[in-house]
Order: C-alpha cells, then structure tokens, then sequence
C-alpha cells in the first residue's frame, strides 16, 4: 500500500510560500505556460489520442476528453484571462477601531491546500491550476484514468514552467489514477483544507459519502428550460437549440424543457431545429400526441425527468401554468442553471424569485453558467451547495478570510 502522506505534508509545506507570491510573478507564470501550451499542442493531442483510443466515440465522455488545437488554443486565452485578473488576496474587507483602541482588519487568505477529484476533463487540470495559483492555493488533484495520459502530460508543462521561475513545484500534485489514491486524498484529513469533485452525480454523490475533508458539491447539472404560454417562439426555438446542442456532454446543457400545454400546437415547430441535429426526444403523453412519427422520438418514462443526459437526448414536460413548471423543477433540479423563456414580466419576476438554483435565466440559454462567459476568466467548478460558495467558483471563491488584529499593550479584564 502506498503511502500518500508524505507527498500531501509537501503540498502543504510548499503551499504556505505561495501566499506571498507576487501578483506579478503568478502573472509571468500564467503567460509563460500559455504560450507553452501552444507550442506543445501537438505533444498534448498526442498524449491525449492515447486514451481517446480507450474509449468508445459513444460514450457521452469522449467530447469532453477530447483536445484539440482549437480547444488548446482557447484553455491557454482562459488562463491568460486569469493571469490579467485582479489579485484576490490580501484584500481588506472590513476595518474598525473597537473602544479599546484595537484595529481589526479582516483581509483575504488563500483556502490553502484545495484537493480536486474530476473525471475525463483534461481541461481542469489546466483551469485549476490557473485559479489555484493565482489564489495562492496548493493543489492536489486526482484525475480518472480515462484521461491519466492528458493530465500527465499537462502537469509535466506546468511543472516544467514552475521549475523555471523558482516556484516549488511541490505545491501541486497530480495522484495517480487508481481508487488507492482515492481513498487517501479523502481520508488526508491534516493536509487538504478543502475537496472539490468535478464530474457525474455519482462521483460526486461518492466523495460527499466518504470524504473526511470538507467537500464543495460542483459539477452535476440537471437542467430544465420552462416555455410560458407567452414566450417568442423565434426567440425559444434559438435558446433550446444552442441549450441542448452547443455542447451536449457539458452539465450545464438543457436536460428537460417543461412546455405550457396551450403551446403544444408549436411544439413540432419548436423542436425541428433539434431533430435536425439528431437530438433523441422523449416526450410525455400530452406532448407526444402532438408530435409526427420520427424514430428520434419516444414516449418518455418517469426515469427520464430528472435525468442528466450529458448526449443528445431530452425530455419534454407538459404543465398546465407556472405553479406546476416551478414544483417540477423543485422536484428534480440539481440546482445548477434554469431558465424561463416569456414576454410576461410577472412570469419572469416569479420564475427569477421562486426558483431555486445557482443561476436563473430569463430569456437566455443557460450554455453561458460558466466561469470564463461570466468574467471571472475560468473555473474551478460550479458549486451547487449554499455554503461559502454558489455558481461558477473562480478566483475570489478560493479564499477564505482572517482578522488582523493590531494592538498596543491593551489586556482583557
């Protein structure tokens, strides 16, 4: 068996000097390893062909393990972005002057030593690292083997760029992927200040039931988009489509549209633009009936609400009004992205009030619930908890607070 604690006390040993990393110096890091990734592409997409080959094109992970010179070309923009952002350490939230002439300031620190758990997404490995570095946070992660060729090869850059300004390297380790180092990093109690899993309801449903260390529920995104009676239809057959279709293997693509029961007539008109990007639709009883034989269209069954697809496959709902949208998506939201698509203000005003998510959206697709679409350059995750923090979790998420507190000789009596 091995024996993890030593690597994880010098995650936290190295970690503690990153604190005091000059902005300027995180920002020469990030530019330098961005510009590395770009001249290393074709060493990445090879290393990442090798688990592409060990997987099935079906299966609804490939897209998201897939790089390219594209995709490689826009994760090194992100980390640039981050690079540009303001510092979110060191900041002063709050000061005050108690009667006995104590000063109190309360700034912000880094969370400290941040373990990430993710699945075939090479592209966290890029993106936490980015956030974690410029947050002043060491970094364990712990990727699936699906994509253990990518991220090994990925951590070689960063570790090289590290290397090559003086930055111990140390303070960012990647496990291997076997469920061993599983175990350890959640079990490592003394030495990891936080855990973030990034993937399926069942990975994270996992490390909420077996971790010891605090954990950040991100990641699952069970979706729905709720089409009033006075909706544009021009406008909604747009929002679903790039909802649904943009990138179907991400969780914040459209998993269910809820349909009010008075535009049922529309509906063939509405969904044409998915059948013509062969999206597999399972319907209830009500909508079915208004829709023409197509084998890209099913009766839907109780499993399919409630259900993140992660592929080209959607449930469609019908209800009668706003009450009923609003207490199916209480029943089977993950609280990740929802949205409404209506021309009545009060609907919205409801919608936006009464729904209980990360983010809610109005008349928009929710494709944008992303760290780098909501300025914050990247993402560590997207927290679906209420506890420290909620959305896209970037720069300013990776930092807890302290009180400094400056005296003078006063004692308490």
């Amino acid at each position: 068996m091995t024996d993890f604690k030593p690597l994880f006390q010098k995650v936290k040993k190295s970690s503690r000097k990153l604190a005091s990393l000059e902005d300027s110096q995180a920002q020469k890091i990030l530019f330098d390893l961005a510009d590395l990734m770009i001249s290393q592409s074709e060493f990445l997409i090879r290393e990442n062909q090798n688990d592409l080959d060990r997987m099935e094109q079906t299966n609804p992970m490939y897209d998201r393990l897939a790089l390219s010179q594209e995709r490689i070309e826009g994760m090194a923009h992100e980390i640039q972005q981050v690079a540009q952002l303001p510092s979110p350490l060191h900041v002063s939230l709050e000061e005050k002057v108690l009667p006995n002439g104590l000063f109190l300031e309360k700034i912000t620190v880094p969370l400290g030593v941040v373990g990430i758990i993710y699945e075939a997404r090479p592209n966290v490995t890029f993106d936490v690292f980015s956030l974690a570095l410029k947050s002043g946070n060491g970094l364990i992660l712990k990727g699936g083997s699906d994509a253990d060729f990518s991220n090994r090869a990925i951590m070689s850059l960063i570790h090289q760029v590290l290397r090559r300004f003086g930055v111990p390297s140390d303070a960012f380790l990647l496990l291997p992927a076997d469920r061993e180092a599983t175990k350890a990093l959640l079990e490592a109690v003394d030495e990891i200040d936080v855990i973030i899993p990034r993937g399926s309801q069942g990975l994270i449903n996992y490390v909420r039931q077996h971790s010891k260390v605090p954990v950040i529920e991100t990641g699952a995104g069970i979706v729905h988009t709720y089409l009033d009676e006075d909706a544009d239809l021009e406008k909604a057959k747009a929002i679903i489509h790039n909802a649904k279709t943009r990138r179907p293997s991400v969780c914040n693509s459209l998993d269910c549209l809820l349909i009010h029961e008075k535009l049922l007539s529309s509906l063939s008109e509405i969904i044409e633009p998915l059948l013509n990007s062969g999206v597999k639709v399972y319907a209830d009883e009500k909508a079915f009936a208004f829709l023409p034989k197509n084998p890209l269209i099913q009766k839907a069954e109780p499993s399919h609400f409630g259900t993140e697809f992660l592929s080209l496959q959607l449930a469609i709902k019908t209800v009668e009004n706003l009450d009923e949208a609003l207490e199916h998506i209480s029943t089977h939201s993950s609280r990740h992205s929802e949205a409404i698509i209506s021309e009545n203000q009060e609907s919205l005003n409801r919608f936006l009030k009464e729904v209980d998510a990360a983010a809610v959206y109005a008349n928009a697709s929710t494709a944008f619930t992303d760290g780098a679409q909501f300025g914050l350059g990247a993402e560590i995750g997207i927290s679906t908890q209420k506890l420290h923090a909620r959305g896209p979790m970037a720069l300013r998420e990776l930092t807890s607070y302290k009180w400094i507190v400056r005296g003078n000789g006063q004692i308490r009596v």
